[in-house]
């Protein structure tokens, strides 16, 4: 079984494979004190020490490399407290996501700011394997999937890939971008590997059980990055997607 971005990584789950690919990006050159500061960033696995890296570091270091800077002008790029409801309108009915931002503060703050973009609109379900997960991210304009193809720093894994939970996918480490996965059993094998759940479906699990699954995983990541919902709506018109999703509430800490 895979669980991929688009191409570069194997792993191993029980006695399957588990293939979650992604490609790397390298961190641009620059005065050798700014990039020793991104080096320790890099390397820091805890939201308390990036924090307190990027309080040290020069110029103003934010907790996302130079690379992975965020598009979105609505909100800054810390990690804010609390929690937040996602509304998903789905074409197999809706459902809603309670996130809880100190499970995973900087993957529950990309996906904060992918929801303002309205990137997740007209999303299709492109991966949907019975008893696994269903897997979704992949923008149908292939302009604004490039646009925010960006990889972010990773989580401590504070939560277990239980059934409802929903994840960041991922190529290894520091290379989350857009797609995400909602579990459909518990698959606590995965978080020996570095998959963070930052929410839970609270509500309509139901519907997510729901979302077409004959499709499998033959839709093609490559084509689907060139040719989005052009070529999923050609080869694969009974995909289910995300009609549009928003923040229908928040909760300071």
């Amino acid at each position: 079984m895979r669980l991929s971005l688009s191409c570069c990584a194997i792993l191993f789950l029980g006695g399957s494979m588990l293939s979650v690919a992604g490609c790397s990006e390298s961190v641009p050159d620059g005065p050798t004190a700014l990039n020793n500061s991104l080096a320790k960033i890099e390397n820091a696995r805890t939201v308390s020490e990036l924090s307190r890296q990027a309080a040290q570091a020069p110029l103003g270091i934010p907790l996302v490399l130079p690379q992975t800077k965020l598009t979105s002008k609505e909100v800054g790029d810390e990690p804010q407290p609390g929690t937040f409801i996602v509304k998903v309108e789905s074409s197999a009915g809706d459902f809603t996501i309670e996130v809880h931002r100190d499970w995973a503060p900087i993957g529950a703050e990309r996906f904060y700011q992918l929801i303002k973009a309205g990137y997740y609109n007209e999303c299709r379900y492109f991966r949907v394997v019975p008893g696994f997960m269903v897997q979704f991210g992949m923008h149908g304009d292939p302009a604004v999937q490039n646009e925010w193809d960006k990889k972010i720093l990773d989580d401590a894994v504070t939560q277990s890939n239980e059934r409802s939970y929903v994840t960041f996918a991922t190529s290894g480490p520091d290379s989350r971008t857009t797609q995400i996965f909602i579990n459909f059993g518990n698959n606590v094998s995965l978080d020996g590997q570095g998959f963070s759940p930052f929410g839970q479906i609270i509500e309509g699990m139901e519907n997510v059980d729901a979302i077409e699954s004959k499709y499998g995983e033959s839709p093609d990541q490559g084509e689907i990055k060139d040719a989005g919902n052009q070529y999923l709506q050609q080869k694969f018109p009974d995909l289910d997607f995300v009609k549009k999703m928003s923040i229908v509430s928040e909760t300071p800490e």
